[in-house]
């Protein structure tokens, strides 16, 4: 196939290898003996034909890309030939048309790079055209104006047609949902895959987490829909991913409706899943909905959002669960989000986020009190303004815990390029060029860019999961060089609260027995016992759980089984660490 250029012919002309490449936008009359390629195809080889004394000679190469848009440079047929005349097989090439090749000036204009930079020229059967001048591309650029303004006029027709056929109910193609099947480009109920639905719907109504769902599915074997390609390979049949089973069961094709643009209409198929079900499940799910929300109007929104990455480099999203009535805030690896536990060679994490942002915004706090940092971030200017950025540097550190959530995050995603959570240290990677800015007094957050360029630093920090009591935590090994933030643990609040309530108890119910006094509070008699006696703690222990400066492996479970305490509160402080 690969022939010289310069090879003579008999004529004394040289050889001028032509590329033929045609396409058709659809896949009707593909299938026909003779069909649009072939008639593109003949009309090009005609052309090479009549310029037999000029050396021209066609390749038996077929580059055909048949039901594939012109809007895009992802075509089979087109990328081989590219390929072939990067490395120098093609010398001209022939389309029926110049939209044949593209219908978009951009990418046209990457194709005449293309093959400027291999010397290969461009010819148009029914266009007579010279790529070589100036007036050439300008009559190409023209025609090529119309032709992207042609499809782009087609694809609103088609957007417009899409719109009214889904106002009428019209189901318009796309992933055919589990519990359908089509019949005449219409939905028809799949009657044994109905029933599925309808038991997803009612376990998740049960369960109340899409997570439990997907255990329960998976254990009974319910799998996606199977289904085949357009090339006829086989699909689906595969457990269902946490995220399809959000999305099947947010689905309102399953009421019978059709949605267009967040606007739902009347559908012409059947609903699977009745009305009193269906709102039973969105009421879970706006209850339970994992938040994203990271703008300065949520509650409690997660500083580190698009920060942090497991040891495996994956990103980790924020996550919360509810548990009477208290929220729980997380970064989970993607991987745990997906599939609901990690594979075994995967490094996938669920880390505490009130953790994690303590160790981070107390390193933060430890570098803007750092001087010799800031007087290197400082460069060559005055003494006095070197003084200035220290002593406003240092009154950040000191104004942060008061810090509204909103102006932390900001001002994090200004300093931090990204946190790694590593087996045994977090890896804060900060960016110093930035201080300067933050640290100003009159700064307008709002004006701070949010990913700022600069070289990075890290800063590392020693941490390691553990598991106190009940919960996991993140717990720094060693110190930060400053005093942490204080993190009050809501566990141990309740359980001194609780204990100081049953010591009243027992106060003002004069002559009533441990018994009766448990029955009054609702609990056993045990577990009044050993919590009434919390209530004679050491005024400093009390003290430091209230504000939150409690050892960080201190919990309501290690305090509940610490045994007898003595009765000195030196001693006390001493036996649970706090001295």
């Amino acid at each position: 196939m690969s022939r010289k250029r310069d090879a003579p012919r008999p004529n004394g002309a040289a050889v001028v290898r032509c590329a033929i490449y045609t396409r058709k936008s659809s896949e009707d009359g593909l299938e026909q003996e003779f069909n649009s390629l072939d008639a593109q195809r003949e009309a090009c080889e005609a052309y090479i034909k009549s310029q037999k004394s000029a050396g021209w000679v066609a390749l038996p190469d077929m580059y055909d890309d048949g039901g594939i848009s012109g809007g895009t440079m992802e075509r089979p047929a087109l990328q081989r030939l590219l390929a072939d005349i990067g490395v120098g097989r093609v010398d001209t090439v022939v389309v029926y048309k110049v939209d044949r090749l593209t219908r978009s000036l951009n990418d046209f204009a990457k194709i005449v790079d293309a093959f400027d930079a291999k010397g290969v020229s461009f010819v148009s059967v029914t266009q007579q055209f010279n790529t070589t001048t100036s007036m050439g591309r300008l009559t190409l650029n023209m025609l090529l104006s119309f032709a992207q303004f042609e499809r782009e006029v087609t694809g609103e027709r088609i957007r417009d047609k899409i719109a009214a056929s889904k106002q009428k109910g019209m189901w318009m193609g796309g992933m055919l949902p589990l519990g359908y099947d089509v019949q005449d480009r219409k939905l028809v109920v799949n009657q044994s895959e109905a029933e599925t639905v309808r038991h997803i719907f009612r376990r998740y109504a049960e369960l109340k987490s899409v997570l439990a769902l997907k255990e329960d599915l998976d254990e009974n074997g319910i799998v996606s829909k199977a289904r085949l390609d357009r090339l006829g390979h086989a699909k689906g049949g595969v457990p269902i991913a946490r995220g399809a089973l959000y999305l099947m069961l947010q689905n309102r094709i399953y009421r019978g409706e059709i949605v267009h643009k967040d606007t739902s209409y009347p559908g012409l198929h059947e609903p699977i899943v009745d009305e009193a079900l269906w709102n039973e499940v969105q009421s879970a799910l706006s209850e339970n909905r994992v938040e994203r929300v990271t703008r300065s109007t949520a509650a409690a929104p997660s500083l580190l959002a698009g920060l942090v990455y497991d040891d495996s480099g994956e990103r980790m999203s924020p996550t919360h669960a509810n548990k009477k009535c208290t929220r729980y805030r997380y970064y989970v690896s993607q991987s745990l989000i997906k599939r609901g536990r990690p594979q075994a060679s995967e490094a996938a994490c669920r880390v505490p986020a009130a953790d994690l942002e303590s160790i981070v915004e107390d390193r933060i706090c430890v570098l803007l009190r750092d001087e010799t940092v800031m007087l290197e971030v400082a460069g060559s200017t005055t003494v006095a303004m070197k003084k200035s950025l220290i002593e406003n540097a240092a009154d950040l550190a000191r104004r942060w815990p008061a810090l509204p959530a909103s102006a932390k995050r900001t001002i994090l995603h200004a300093i931090v390029a990204r946190v790694d959570i590593r087996p045994d240290a977090v890896d804060v990677s900060v960016r110093p060029s930035v201080l300067p800015a933050v640290v100003k007094p009159d700064l307008d957050i709002r004006r701070l860019p949010e990913k700022p360029e600069g070289p990075t630093q890290v800063l590392s920090v020693p941490a390691r999961l553990r598991r106190t009591g009940m919960e996991t935590k993140l717990l720094i090994q060693g110190t930060l060089g400053a005093e942490p933030t204080p993190r009050s643990d809501r566990s141990l609040l309740r359980l001194i609260a609780m204990a100081h309530r049953f010591n009243e108890l027992a106060l003002t119910g004069a002559g009533l027995t441990i018994t009766e006094l448990a029955t009054q509070a609702g609990v056993s008699r045990s577990y009044f016992s050993r919590v009434l006696r919390l209530s004679f703690l050491a005024p400093e222990i009390t003290k430091a759980i209230v504000q939150g400066r409690q050892p960080a492996d201190f919990s309501a479970i290690k305090l509940m089984g610490a045994g007898q305490f003595e009765s000195a509160w030196s001693d006390q402080c001493r036996h649970l660490g706090f001295d």
